[in-house]
């Protein structure tokens, strides 16, 4: 009678040891974190803080003048560049949904050797910030949601 008991507790034990083995496990609506290429920012925040500012402007990719045949202006962007051929390299999307690295969009953001023209945005020496490139690539890489 003694070994059902003993049983018990080795395999609550052993239930306890496997779920902190595993770690914390995140909801679907938290940000997730990529070795190497820090959080997923959402959409939202990549409308705000890296189209509108540096993209979204006269000239460059507004609704007005959309170079290359691209709009980067809230409500339009999302659409014109997931899924969607990339001019420069037709053969690739602007936004190829958990691939950055056949993501065109994300090739002229770094300045990549492969790309047609200059590295974007122009204008701004040394393009954008890292974090802001990481955050946008963990989002492709996250299949680019449209949040």
């Amino acid at each position: 009678m003694r070994s059902r008991p003993v049983l018990e507790r080795g395999a609550g034990l052993l239930l306890l040891l496997l779920v902190a083995a595993c770690g914390t496990v995140k909801t679907p609506t938290e940000p997730s974190e990529e070795p190497g290429g820090g959080t997923a920012f959402p959409f939202t925040r990549i409308q705000a803080e890296i189209f509108t500012p540096n993209c979204a402007t006269a000239g460059c990719h507004d609704a007005a003048s959309g170079s290359a045949g691209l709009v980067l202006a809230a409500g339009r962007s999302y659409g014109e560049i997931v899924g969607r051929p990339a001019t420069g390299r037709p053969s690739m999307n602007r936004i190829e949904p958990g691939d950055p690295n056949r993501s065109y969009l994300v090739k002229k953001l770094r300045g990549d050797a492969d790309i047609t023209g200059d590295r974007m945005p122009l204008g701004r020496p040394g393009g954008l910030p890292q974090a802001q490139i990481d955050g946008l690539v963990a989002w492709v890489r996250a299949g680019a949601p449209n949040d």
